[in-house]
């Protein structure tokens, strides 16, 4: 071998190397190309919707690589569903890309029981939704605090801030009523204040006006003076009458200020 390739001219053994180099880069392309499919291209499949198993035997055979990436709770879909894949449906990729798929818990995760006492209704089923607990019933209760959350229950009973608990389970709120128990406190005197006022005073006190009637004269409702309210402050006996927050009261306006026992101040609207 060796005498064979000193008999011949230097530049045909340099040609000769050279010619074999080229054919074994060739050979390695080739091969290379092969290997990694170069070139081939897929359109990946939507399998969002379809269950783990389904959408692993469809990517599969089609030559995509599967893994679970992250996973989910939604008690309004099947356990295991694939709720997101990345790359999306299709995308065109190469043979053998890997597919990341979102799926839906087969169980609902654990959570603590949020403290929603004190809270308003409206706060309360937001932070509810935080958690992903349900609102189920709403009760009242006689209290001061309307629409405040007095308890909280599951299944019935009262459960404790902290206690574990199913996500999505539906939660009992027990609601003030705006209505408190016993004999309730004096009606305030109205008389000779001005809309806006009395209707400051009656926010305080978490009562409201109920129907509002103006007098002829009567230009601005919010400036005019209350000469007439339905309770008044004192029954026919003299004593005071009673009310409780949520209640409303009755009022009659007139332009002027009035003064209390004139008999001439306009008495209309109603009667």
């Amino acid at each position: 071998m060796f005498k064979f390739l000193t008999s011949k001219p230097l530049w045909v053994n340099i040609v000769a190397g050279i010619v074999v180099l080229l054919l074994l880069l060739l050979i390695f392309l080739g091969s290379l190309a092969l290997l990694t499919q170069h070139g081939k291209t897929m359109k990946i499949p939507s399998v969002t919707g379809l269950t783990l198993d389904e959408a692993k035997k469809s990517l599969q055979s089609q030559g995509f690589e599967v893994q679970v990436q992250d996973s989910a709770y939604n008690d309004t879909i099947r356990p295991l569903q694939v709720i997101k894949q990345f790359p999306e449906a299709d995308n065109l990729v190469k043979i053998n890309r890997t597919i990341y798929l979102t799926i839906n818990r087969a169980q609902a995760p654990i959570i603590q029981m949020p403290n929603l006492v004190s809270m308003s209704f409206r706060n309360a089923e937001m932070i509810l939704r935080q958690y992903g607990l349900k609102r189920g019933d709403t009760i009242f209760k006689p209290d001061f605090a309307r629409n405040a959350v007095l308890e909280q229950q599951y299944k019935g009973q009262p459960i404790k801030p902290g206690t574990p608990i199913q996500q999505g389970s539906a939660i009992t709120l027990v609601l003030g009523n705006g209505i408190g128990g016993g004999q309730g406190f004096i009606v305030p005197d109205l008389f000779g204040l001005t809309y806006l006022q009395a209707k400051a005073r009656l926010d305080s006190m978490g009562l409201s006006f109920g129907a509002v009637v103006p007098g002829k004269d009567v230009r601005d409702s919010a400036e005019a003076f209350i000469f007439w309210q339905d309770p008044p402050q004192t029954n026919d006996d003299g004593q005071p009458n009673r009310i409780h927050p949520g209640q409303s009261i009755d009022i009659r306006l007139q332009a002027q200020r009035p003064v209390r026992g004139d008999s001439t101040q306009f008495s209309g609207g109603g009667n």
